[in-house]
């Protein structure tokens, strides 16, 4: 992993892709979700160094995601669970509240807060839950990642912790 303190020269987008590839050095770990394999969200640019063998592209069932996530993660695999909107996750509600917080399974979700620009694509696309699931989950880190000197610390700080992480990005931060 990269040494504290030098991760400051990375924009947004460069620090969470040079986390992305961090973690991706780590045997354990594993991607899953929309967007993994193939371009089509903010996320995905974050990727391109990942190894393809560590990706694994699923349709559009997040509750299902999130359970094989947590189920990985008992088998001693630390996924990396991408969801690209927290609208989204919150389909996986039930997985997150009642399984993966009182488990502390060791899985590390990646969620987006939507962007506003250059288009806004409306309320089912920006929100930002990360207050609200604070409260439904007491037992789990959340961290909204508001400066890119954060970026990397933060993602360290998750492979390397005994229970499950939800970093929130935010889209509009991935072009600063």
């Amino acid at each position: 992993m990269l040494a504290l303190g030098k991760e400051s020269n990375f924009n947004y987008k460069d620090a969470l892709s040079e986390a992305m590839t961090e973690l991706a050095s780590d045997e354990r770990t594993i991607f899953l979700g929309q967007g993994v394999r193939y371009k089509g969200t903010f996320m995905s640019t974050t990727l391109d160094n990942v190894p393809m063998e560590k990706r694994i592209e699923l349709p559009v069932a997040e509750e299902m995601q999130l359970g094989m996530s947590i189920g990985m993660a008992l088998d001693g695999m630390v996924p990396i669970s991408i969801f690209p909107r927290w609208n989204f996750l919150i389909l996986a509600t039930n997985q997150l509240v009642n399984h993966l917080d009182k488990m502390q399974s060791h899985v590390i979700v990646r969620v987006g807060v939507g962007s506003t620009k250059p288009l806004d694509p409306g309320p089912q696309h920006k929100g930002d839950m990360t207050e609200a699931f604070r409260l439904l989950m007491p037992n789990t880190l959340i961290v909204r990642l508001e400066n890119s000197e954060d970026i990397i610390p933060e993602y360290q700080k998750a492979l390397y912790r005994n229970g499950p992480t939800v970093l929130v990005e935010i889209a509009d931060l991935y072009a600063s």
